[in-house]
């Protein structure tokens, strides 16, 4: 199989990776809404960070060494491992916000649920997992997009969290 018929069967793979990933997000989507008349921000961040790997791949194509392409071409683990690994630091960027460690213009506000009783307890915590919006319709979008660029940029998420070990560390020393 030569250079171009690979790219080929790998873009194809691609095409139906996200497809079936678009599917389950707006599946997610119908399920939630239906059933319990809530969305779930978690899903929806991981599945953007997932279709951020997979266009992130789609966009690396042309330039990965014939080795490369040969292991992506012959492994569907390979394809999606990029892909999961967008979704979970899409995640780990959503705790980043609501933590609240990074925030500013450019990142999401959220509503977060308090606690009915004296601190947290178990009702607290399925709160904070159903009841957690982003403030507004910009913030929805702008959650939306970062935890598209979580899975897109593979560096952006680890790259946060070494800055903040990094200031938590020089804080310490001082």
């Amino acid at each position: 199989m030569d250079r171009v018929e690979k790219v080929y069967t790998l873009t194809k793979r691609l095409i139906v990776m996200t497809a079936i990933a678009v599917l389950a997000f707006s599946a997610v989507f119908g399920i939630s809404f239906y059933f319990s008349e809530r969305f779930m921000m978690t899903w929806a961040g991981f599945l953007c960070g997932i279709i951020g790997g997979f266009v992130s791949i789609q966009q690396r194509i042309r330039k990965v060494s014939d080795e490369e392409l040969t292991l992506l071409t012959k492994s569907w683990f390979q394809i999606l491992l990029v892909p999961i690994f967008g979704g979970v630091f899409a995640l780990v960027l959503y705790c980043i916000f609501l933590s609240g460690i990074i925030s500013g213009q450019l990142f999401p506000e959220f509503f977060i649920p308090k606690p009915a009783k004296e601190g947290p307890d178990t009702s607290f915590m399925i709160a904070l997992f159903t009841q957690t919006y982003p403030s507004t319709g910009e913030d929805f979008a702008k959650f939306l997009f970062w935890s598209f660029v979580a899975g897109f940029s593979e560096r952006f998420v680890p790259q946060i969290i070494s800055n903040v070990t990094k200031s938590v560390s020089d804080k310490s020393d001082s």
